[in-house]
């Protein structure tokens, strides 16, 4: 065995039943399971006539070479090890075109096999993502999936093996291009679906957030019909946690243009956001997450219109403005300090003030905040006028503080 050999993954498809070792002349029998020919052949010269794997009474013992799984074995073995297989009839391991490839995907069964392969290592998702022409064919599949009436779970399936080999093919800008540039993929089919396993509508939206690259691309992916709406709709309390992590993420990520802003708070993302900081059981991630698109949505008049008049939104904050990280700590005050503060809205301070704001603010200057977050809340307590009447009734505490100013 060869030091190769002890950490390349070998894809269980590419492995003889009989022999457990790669194949170098894969053959199918009547059965359709695949074996490599001297081993099939030395099983049925001692008479059997049954298919090892099922038991299967053959119909005839002849077998026909799987000429596609060949190629992709010979493909494998020449970028993994850097040599071919060692078969004086292999033929040579061209380029696999998008053609060839949908064939190898109907040879060796469904893109299930393919998952699985894409799955098992990161060796298998960079010989997948550098196979010419594979991701272009995904790519290819999800767009035209409806005009070839692909069942949801083979669209399903295409999904996640892109999205598993997007990072190993690296070239985002080309990844933008076959998906996006023609026309919307049904990547929102699959969000759409109610029977779409979790993992699939994840790598959905991991591949929306990757081809939303620069301001052309997220203002597209903002303008497709639909898809920003879905989008939004996700992040609601029976939503998988996962699934609205990733949705958190990828939203911020679209939210950067100026004109997707508005568009947010149309779509009452607002509303979303702060159920999902009023939820005792949101992680500490998605909670930071949460306020970071919140900062962002607000930070157009409409955003900040709706947030002001949103007073739970404004509690919601307040309350998480300590117990998340120091990272969410600095949004959350950024939030209020931009509402209260910059611009003097009334109803936002009142807000603070009856979920007990006040009180945390003076706990957080006395904390090991950063510099920023201090001089923030400095400026919010000097909006409120702190005074014993306005504030240190409500301190239930007997530490003595002192005041900013």
């Amino acid at each position: 065995m060869v030091r190769d050999d002890l950490y390349i993954t070998v894809p269980s498809y590419f492995r003889c039943p009989i022999s457990l070792d790669v194949m170098k002349s894969p053959v199918s029998l009547s059965t359709g399971v695949t074996y490599d020919r001297s081993s099939i052949q030395r099983w049925l010269d001692s008479g059997n006539n049954t298919c090892p794997a099922t038991m299967q009474v053959l119909d005839t013992k002849e077998f026909v070479p799987n000429a596609n799984l060949h190629r992709l074995i010979q493909t494998w073995s020449s970028q993994n090890r850097h040599n071919p297989l060692d078969d004086s009839s292999a033929e040579s391991a061209s380029p696999l075109s998008p053609d060839k490839i949908q064939l190898v995907v109907k040879e060796i069964g469904d893109l299930s096999k393919i998952a699985s392969f894409a799955e098992e290592s990161s060796e298998n998702r960079r010989f997948l993502a550098k196979m010419d022409g594979f991701v272009a064919m995904l790519a290819a599949l999800l767009i035209h999936s409806d005009d070839k009436d692909l069942s949801p779970p083979v669209v399903e399936l295409a999904v996640r093996v892109l999205d598993s080999v997007s990072t190993e093919f690296g070239d985002f800008h080309e990844l933008k291009r076959l998906l996006l540039i023609p026309k919307p993929p049904s990547l929102l089919r699959v969000m759409k679906q109610g029977s779409s396993r979790p993992e699939s509508r994840i790598a959905a939206v991991r591949i929306i957030q990757s081809i939303a690259i620069d301001a052309e691309s997220k203002l597209a992916v903002a303008e497709s019909d639909g898809l920003l709406l879905h989008l939004v709709n996700s992040i609601a309390p029976r939503t998988d946690p996962p699934l609205i992590d990733a949705v958190l993420s990828c939203l911020i990520s679209i939210s950067m243009p100026k004109r997707v802003k508005p568009q947010l708070v149309r779509l009452r993302a607002i509303g979303k956001l702060r159920e999902v900081l009023r939820s005792p059981s949101v992680p500490a991630p998605t909670a930071e997450k949460a306020l970071k698109l919140l900062e962002s949505v607000s930070s157009c008049r409409e955003g900040m219109a709706e947030l002001c008049g949103d007073s739970g939104c404004v509690e919601a904050v307040v309350r998480k403005a300590m117990k998340v990280s120091d990272a969410a700590t600095e949004v959350a005050v950024t939030i209020l300090w931009t509402a209260c503060y910059l611009f003097r809205d009334q109803k936002a301070a009142d807000a603070v003030v009856r979920s007990n704001g006040l009180t945390r603010i003076l706990l957080l200057m006395q904390s090991n905040c950063s510099p920023a977050v201090r001089g923030m809340s400095t400026d919010l307590l000097r909006i409120f006028r702190v005074n014993s009447k306005s504030c240190l009734s409500s301190y239930d505490t007997k530490t003595t503080h002192i005041m900013p100013f």
